[in-house]
């Protein structure tokens, strides 16, 4: 059972969500030969104020 976790700014909206899930489903249905019924995916929305690079928040940017 693949399990995919995606972790990004959040902001997206419902619909870039589904075509982002259906497309890594795809991806993964395609090159591990695995059902499409085994595939999990878990989007992980961060807030700017949660993710820090370079030495800064990202909110700060």
């Amino acid at each position: 059972m693949p399990l995919v976790t995606i972790r990004m700014y959040e902001g997206r909206t419902n619909e870039q969500k589904k075509a982002l899930v259906r497309e890594v489903t795809d991806a993964v249905v395609r090159t591990t030969g695995t059902s499409e019924d085994h595939v999990w995916i878990i989007i992980d929305d961060v807030p700017k104020s949660n993710w820090g690079m370079k030495g800064k928040l990202s909110s700060e940017a």
